[in-house]
């Protein structure tokens, strides 16, 4: 049987599954069970089992429910107020006005969170209301926060960038650096659209912000403080080397915990109620990982994703085809499936492609996990969209509008990796010491 054929019937039980509305871990599971049945004559059971226990017991995985945990403590402080009254003064004189606080906060939290509908949950509760009173155009302030709150894909600590560096083995930490400058630049795109925006469109005025003085603005920076010193504990022990990502994770739970406490945000309830998101959360991504690993052993045992590679090579492709070939197929599957889906589930047969191509494989995780940003935005399953549909109550169909400028900037993203490839691989390279992750 061809790989073509192959492909055909491990995509139809993959999309009949998925159109029963089974889990995507249970349905990436049924998959790999039926590939073993048909293709093999191994113990299905026994192997499945033995794979899902190697999946599941990698001492690099634990750094996710962890960072996880942490980003659910920090939802349920007064994070988001502090920061946007800490912000404000900074940003009100630019180009664009308090539009950027949404992009601003949305890196800051990003660092200190690694989830995108947490990032955007948390700074838009805040922001929305202050910029709406405020009288800034509600396409903007729905673009924008939209936009912005993917960067929670890529500046560390990502969970998605930890789940692609557990399936393809490769050190957390090194990706957590690489995602850095990306995440960085792809901000301040994002502001430059903002201050474009601000000087072309004639539906854009804002009511001014009150005059303030250098003092008042530092002794607002004060609420900047916390925060910051967390990003510098969780990020600077890993560039510094003195933590793995895991115990990075570590310091950033039991920091976020005193955050809570000194806020007196910190009660029973909330700690519960962190620890129970965080749990549900990790349960989640953990049977996704463990059905991607079985579907992995299964296609490897069929040799698709050799004769894939293969077939690839045969094309001669040059590298930048085979990453437009990669752009359109993510964009594509992310309309479908969730970012750490579309990682787990593709990495079997792409893998063995980049490498056979001599692409890096730390660059291409920040490359995949731009393009994974998309689909955090792109209907009918793009998930920033129907978190911000349930906190403004908009249609569908205008936020997905309010939010195409950013996916373009998202794009445009891409190529600036493609040319210039030492964002991602430059702080990586030049980490002082590495502590295996």
């Amino acid at each position: 049987m061809g790989e073509f054929e192959l492909i055909a019937i491990f995509l139809f039980i993959l999309f009949l599954l998925l159109g029963t509305g089974v889990w995507v871990g249970l349905a990436l599971l049924g998959v790999a069970f039926v590939g073993m049945e048909l293709f093999t004559t191994r113990p299905v059971g026994d192997t499945m089992i033995t794979t899902i226990w190697s999946a599941s017991s990698s001492w690099t995985l634990t750094a996710l429910p962890l960072f996880i945990w942490m980003g659910e403590i920090l939802y349920r402080t007064r994070l988001s107020e502090d920061m946007f009254r800490g912000l404000s003064p900074w940003l009100a004189r630019l180009p664009g006005g308090l539009i950027h606080t949404n992009i601003v906060g949305c890196t800051v939290f990003a660092a200190v969170s690694g989830s995108s509908a947490a990032t955007l949950t948390t700074v838009g509760k805040m922001s929305i209301p202050e910029l709406r009173k405020r009288e800034y155009p509600e396409n903007l302030i729905i673009g924008t926060l939209t936009g912005a709150a993917t960067l929670g894909l890529m500046i560390p600590p990502s969970l998605t960038l930890i789940v692609y560096g557990v399936t393809i083995n490769e050190s957390i930490s090194k990706l957590f650096m690489a995602g850095i400058l990306p995440g960085l630049v792809l901000a301040t795109m994002f502001m430059g659209y903002v201050a474009i925006y601000s000087r072309v469109s004639k539906k854009f005025h804002p009511v001014p912000e009150p005059e303030m003085t250098f003092a008042e603005k530092i002794a607002n920076s004060k609420f900047l403080i916390p925060v910051f010193l967390l990003i510098l504990v969780v990020i600077g022990s890993m560039y510094m080397g003195y933590a793995t990502a895991t115990e990075a994770a570590a310091f950033g739970v039991i920091g976020s915990l005193l955050l809570a406490a000194s806020q007196g945000s910190l009660t029973l309830a909330t700690f519960r109620a962190s620890l129970m998101g965080a749990t549900r959360t990790s349960a989640m991504i953990a049977l996704i990982l463990a059905g991607a690993a079985f579907l992995s052993l299964s296609m490897g045992f069929t040799g698709l994703p050799r004769a894939l590679a293969e077939w690839i090579a045969v094309l001669e492709l040059s590298r930048f085809e085979l990453l437009m070939v990669l752009l359109v197929f993510y964009i594509v599957i992310g309309c479908f499936l969730d970012g750490i889906s579309s990682v787990v589930l593709t990495m079997a047969v792409v893998e063995p492609m980049i490498r056979q191509a001599g692409i890096d494989v730390i660059w291409f995780g920040i490359f995949i996990v731009v393009v994974v940003e998309m689909a955090q935005i792109t209907p009918p399953i793009g998930f920033n969209l129907f978190v911000m549909q349930g906190m403004t109550k908009h249609e569908m169909g205008y936020i997905s509008r309010a939010a195409i400028p950013m996916f373009l900037i998202m794009v445009l993203m891409v190529f600036v990796l493609i040319f210039f490839p030492d964002l991602a691989t430059y702080l990586p390279d030049n980490m002082k010491s590495i502590n295996s992750s």
